[in-house]
């Protein structure tokens, strides 16, 4: 087996008879839960699928649950394989990005600009936090060093005061 990702929503069904279509293969595995896409690859020169499938489900417990119970189970007379699948190997297949839909990679640019947006936001929201304790750092600091002054301004004698006091006590005696 190869380093490449498993894709976990999307089982890979080998064995298929020649008679199971897109429509059989689906009805064989609605069982399992809600289903998001179903694939039989063509041979380019029969038209036929080449004995294999892919069955993608919303849900990734689905396609366990499927794959447990669909893996070595008999259709149309033949033992399937369920596997999870591989991701193709070349973007676009054989043919390349030419004969792929526009929206085949819809999904995943989707998911991904929900993953930027709520990455940004979460930064945003991370900077407004830290400017916040900032602020409130530099104003008990302010205060504190307010207190000092009040507390150096209390422990000594203010000499104008001094001698304005001692004029006074002069005058009055």
């Amino acid at each position: 087996m190869t380093n490449q990702p498993v894709q976990k929503n999307t089982l890979y069904v080998g064995g298929l008879a020649e008679d199971v279509n897109e429509s059989i293969l689906h009805a064989a595995f609605i069982p399992f839960g809600d289903i998001k896409d179903v694939k039989t690859p063509l041979d380019q020169a029969t038209q036929k699928h080449r004995s294999f499938g892919f069955v993608t489900f919303l849900e990734k417990e689905d396609a366990v649950a499927a794959m447990d119970n669909m893996d070595g189970a008999e259709l149309y007379g033949r033992v399937l394989t369920v596997n999870y699948a591989l991701p193709e190997k070349i973007k676009g297949g054989e043919q390349g990005w030419a004969a792929q839909p526009l929206w085949a990679d819809a999904d995943t640019w989707f998911e991904r600009q929900q993953q930027e947006e709520e990455m940004q936001r979460i930064q945003a929201e991370n900077k407004a936090a830290m400017e916040e304790a900032e602020e409130l750092h530099r104003k008990k600091m302010a205060q504190e060093r307010e207190g000092e002054k009040e507390e150096e301004t209390e422990g000594k004698v203010d000499p104008m005061a001094m001698a304005e006091a001692e004029v006074l006590k002069v005058g009055a005696d």
